[in-house]
């Protein structure tokens, strides 16, 4: 069972739905620079990204005076990168990721582990295998300190981590008894890091060890399989175990095609993942060329960092001063978004939950300011009603008729079409 691919030539408002959900947004010219091309080709192409960043980013953490400085430049240079950077795609996946293997800034505010999440992050992004990604994520001193694997040694067990790789990062709840969180932490003890711990160290690099004085050696039992297990082995099972595809599936389903998808489509995306050993880039290019993602409009709500990013790479990523981009990293935490630190390990819920009285007048506010404002951006070319709205036939934009370019951009940018991916 496989998702039905999308036969047609991809229309205007096909083109713009794809770029809206895998790439933020995009200006009128690179929207229709996709009409009449093939899905699949498409998808292809937006996935094939490499580790090339946005030249000219003015944020560097290491420069950091002090920790809060670090991680305000760490969260600035990110959303530099989500605005002007040569592979959105990507940004947007990593922001799935780090929603998905969480960690948080107020335990880890190390500058150098948390640039070291994020790169791997990144470099994970459409991933030809799960496994190989879940192990090194494991690994990193961010994810060590923020689920305490750092403390969690022979005789002294600490849970914390092999609980969530399990209930959040694998398998999901029901696949598992607490006697594999208790051997799954066994098996994991020893897993630590050296350098960088501290307040005064934040811009040390810290390094991932194993400590073998720490390392409970014994026989364990886990997820059905007993022998004298090692951290490596307990991962490689969760990441492979059969109820992982369809936990991963189900996440990318409900970022990429609604906030409610359909259990036979998320089935089909299990299958591909299992099939190709946990090769997420295959189950994306397969889900990014089906009928069932171009079916799906207006069905995934814009978080807050999602709406930033649509916003400026519709108007077609004008230049702006750091200052305003700060302002920005700022804005996005005041609707509910800090990066780098969601609200639980769970991570962010997403979907309704963005949406209520105070963060919608947030989002007018910001829209006010990129598009009114007197030190709103320089855009050679307003942005059209397909760029923002998807479509040139929405209802909103016949009520534009007569208005001045930036009060149609104001407009767009606070209606719900925008809101809506």
């Amino acid at each position: 069972m496989t998702l039905t691919p999308l036969s047609r030539p991809l229309t205007p408002e096909d083109a713009a739905h794809v770029l809206r959900r895998a790439a933020f947004g995009a200006t009128d010219a690179q929207i229709r620079a996709l009409v009449g091309r093939d899905a699949q080709t498409v998808a292809r192409e937006l996935l094939s990204f490499d580790g090339a960043v946005a030249p000219g980013n003015p944020f560097d953490p290491v420069q950091a005076a002090t920790p809060g400085a670090g991680l305000q430049l760490i969260r600035a240079n990110w959303l530099f990168e989500l605005l002007y950077g040569p592979h959105p795609l990507r940004e947007r996946l990593t922001l799935l990721w780090s929603n998905h293997f969480v960690v948080g800034t107020d335990k880890v505010k190390n500058v150098p582990a948390l640039t070291q999440y994020l790169t791997l992050l990144r470099r994970h992004a459409a991933t030809t295998s799960f496994s190989a990604f879940a192990l090194d994520i494991a690994r990193t001193p961010a994810m060590l300190r923020y689920l305490d694997n750092d403390q969690n040694r022979n005789g002294k067990p600490n849970e914390n981590f092999s609980r969530e790789l399990l209930e959040l990062f694998t398998t999901g709840i029901g696949h598992y008894s607490e006697e594999d969180v208790k051997e799954g932490a066994r098996a994991l003890s020893g897993w630590t890091f050296v350098g960088g711990r501290g307040n005064q160290k934040y811009l040390e690099p810290s390094k991932f060890v194993s400590n073998a004085k720490q390392h409970d050696p014994g026989r364990k039992t886990y997820l059905g399989k007993t022998g004298n297990l090692t951290g490596e082995d307990v991962i490689g099972l969760a990441a492979g175990h059969p109820a992982t595809a369809g936990f991963v599936a189900r996440k990318l389903h409900h970022a990429f095609v609604s906030d409610r998808p359909t259990d036979d489509a998320v089935k089909a995306s299990a299958e591909t993942f299992a099939r190709t050993g946990g090769n997420v880039g295959a189950v994306l290019e397969e889900l990014l060329s089906s009928e069932a993602f171009y079916a799906s409009r207006a069905t995934v709500i814009r978080g807050p960092v999602e709406f930033i990013a649509a916003a400026v790479r519709s108007m077609g990523s004008p230049k702006m001063e750091p200052k305003q981009l700060l302002s920005l990293v700022q804005t996005a935490g005041k609707m509910g978004q800090i990066l780098l630190q969601p609200d639980t390990v769970k991570g962010w819920d997403g979907g309704r939950e963005w949406i209520n009285d105070t963060t919608l007048l947030q989002r007018m506010q910001l829209a006010a300011a990129l598009s009114l404002g007197g030190n709103a951006p320089k855009l050679d070319t307003p942005p059209t009603p397909l760029a923002l709205l998807g479509t040139e036939r929405a209802p909103t934009a016949s009520a534009l008729r007569g208005l001045s370019a930036r009060q149609q951009t104001y407009l767009m940018l606070i209606s719900p079409e925008f809101q809506l991916a």
